[in-house]
């Protein structure tokens, strides 16, 4: 029987393929029987049940490299999910997530019995003609849940399988290894492939735009850190460091790995979804505070008041001073850009209306996911997308970064060339391969010194419209089909009809349904002008659900 992965390279030196399968299985048998789905977060589930997941996505990620030519990357983390799960996701070569054509395969990977797997394998090569004889390199990554280590085993051991090199990155927060993925895949070109270059990068650029006046107008020059102990947590102390006095950052739930309880009552998701201060982060009156999630791609800024309140600065908040302040630079160059916002229909009414009648700022929107975000804001030469969670980055063409540097090359005005060099140190400061909550920070702090405003001038801009959340209970949530980026009900016949009637009953009324993307739930958003009439409205559209699309349980209350 040959258990060791230097047993399973030699298996794969000799091209014995069929053996290194059935070896394989033998280490990393399906255990479960029900089935997974692989979506916009990978896969995620308890991490006991996940080894031979792991195992398979590691033959995946070679096939997948081999048919792209270029290396890819796995991250083991379950984001914002609490310590008992765990999950895996697959990173393409300019560091977006998993073309989605291929999450059909990577679903039918995981969910196949041990006898057919061999099949499957051959199936997807003979489909896609992929040639199995290059060498490939896996790039992995892994955030501190103590169940990440043995679940790299499992993967590396897929990996091994079909003869791929695995490379280690160890623990690192998700957005680092999207950011090495594309640093390796461009050549460099982009960065260099290594923490010591992804701090340097965003360090750099930060601190030059920054300059020497680090109080200016209502901005303080500190930042309370919610690190929801995890990754982000250990990650920021390198940041602190290599900023200096720049911004001081105050780092709280930075439990040392395996003490802190992660992502409990702490944590970007905590924060959005109970919209209250999160423990372990002292209640400063007026003091900006900021929280990550688990792998630190999510961010969430908020303050307390002096009556106590959380005020929350969400996804929405955070795209619109970005979108704000690229186009103020953008105009300063006078260049004609194309420059548009991604949102969701989770985005809250108000901010649409002041991004569109304030901001004249194209708006588009996706269904939820940021992978459908992330599509969406290609189509603009500078796309700016973030779910409400926090959730987004920006997104700059090739094309567009070659029109910078040519006009800057071509411009006989200086003061036209100091903001086209300006325009290009912002673009270093962002990670564009995927939402990353500490880039993100740093862009947030940049800009509110830049415009010398506290949390309260941000969040003075406009006023959000109180909004109500409700979950339904149904007997099949595929009943529910939708359309226009999930803000029209297209199935059970009549229900949008029935709608629409009862949001026109309230004073600037919206609502739309979705079904869960993973349980026999309806989901229920509705906004008014009150929060009396927000609570109201979601109710009377949750109770026309659950007696137009098969509710089941007991009837919705407030």
């Amino acid at each position: 029987m040959i258990r060791s992965q230097a047993a399973l390279k030699m298996a794969n030196n000799n091209h014995n393929y069929k053996t290194v399968y059935a070896f394989a299985r033998e280490m990393h048998p399906k255990t479960e029987k029900f089935d997974v789905q692989y979506g916009t977060a990978g896969f995620r589930a308890k991490a006991s049940t996940l080894g031979y997941v792991m195992y398979r996505m590691g033959l995946l990620a070679v096939l997948r490299a081999r048919y792209k030519k270029g290396c890819i990357g796995v991250m083991i983390t379950a984001s914002h999910n609490p310590e008992p799960d765990n999950g895996v996701k697959l990173i393409d070569p300019c560091g977006e997530m998993l073309e989605q054509s291929w999450e059909k395969w990577a679903t039918k990977f995981a969910n196949v019995g041990d006898d057919q797997l061999e099949e499957v394998i051959n199936e997807i090569v003979t489909q896609l003609n992929i040639e199995m004889t290059q060498r490939v390199e896996i790039l992995v990554g892994k955030d501190t849940r103590p169940s990440s280590p043995s679940l790299a085993k499992a993967l590396c051991d897929g990996i091994l399988a079909l003869s791929g090199k695995p490379i280690d990155y160890g623990i690192v927060t998700t957005p680092q290894l999207h950011y090495f993925v594309y640093c390796r895949n461009s050549r460099h070109e982009y960065g260099l492939p290594t923490e010591e270059g992804y701090y340097r990068k965003l360090c750099n650029a930060f601190k030059k735009l920054r300059g020497q006046k680090f109080d200016v107008g209502n901005y303080s020059n500190e930042v309370f850190y919610d690190g929801a102990n995890g990754v982000g947590a250990k990650k920021i102390k390198y940041f602190q460091e290599c900023l200096g006095d720049s911004l001081k950052i105050g780092m709280y739930n930075d439990e040392l790995i395996g003490t802190g309880k992660l992502n409990y009552m702490c944590g970007a998701d905590y924060v959005k979804t109970t919209q209250s201060f999160p423990h372990g982060v002292p209640q400063e009156i007026n003091q900006r505070c900021c929280s990550v999630d688990g792998d630190a791609d999510r961010l969430m800024y908020y303050y307390l008041d002096e009556d106590k309140k959380c005020h929350l600065l969400d996804g929405d908040r955070i795209a619109i001073l970005i979108a704000e302040y690229l186009k103020e630079v953008v105009e300063s160059t006078g260049l004609e850009v194309d420059l548009g916002l991604v949102q969701t229909a989770y985005a809250n009414g108000a901010s649409t209306k002041y991004i569109t009648k304030k901001l004249k700022v194209p708006v588009s929107f996706a269904c939820t996911g940021v992978k459908y975000l992330h599509h969406q804001a290609l189509k603009f030469e500078i796309g700016v997308y973030f779910e409400a969670n926090g959730h987004g980055t920006v997104i700059f063409k090739k094309e567009f970064k070659e029109k910078l540097r040519s006009a800057l090359k071509d411009s006989s005005s200086d003061e036209v060339k100091s903001a086209i060099e300006k325009l290009l140190v912002v673009i270093d400061l962002v990670n564009e391969t995927v939402g990353d909550a500490i880039s993100d920070m740093l862009l947030v702090e940049t800009i509110l010194h830049s415009k010398g405003w506290s949390v309260q001038d941000w969040e003075g801009a406009y006023t959000d419209l109180p909004n109500r959340l409700m979950k339904v209970s149904v007997k099949d949530r595929a009943k529910i089909q939708t359309t226009d980026a999930e803000r029209r009900c297209v199935k059970p016949d009549g229900l949008q009809d029935a709608i629409d009637a009862i949001v026109d009953k309230y004073n600037a009324g919206r609502s739309f349904v979705r079904p869960s993307g993973t349980e026999d739930l309806v989901r229920v958003y509705a906004e008014a002008s009150t929060r009396e009439e927000a609570d109201q409205l979601a109710l009377e559209i949750a109770l026309k659900v659950y007696e137009m699309a098969g509710g089941i349980g007991p009837e919705p209350t407030l």
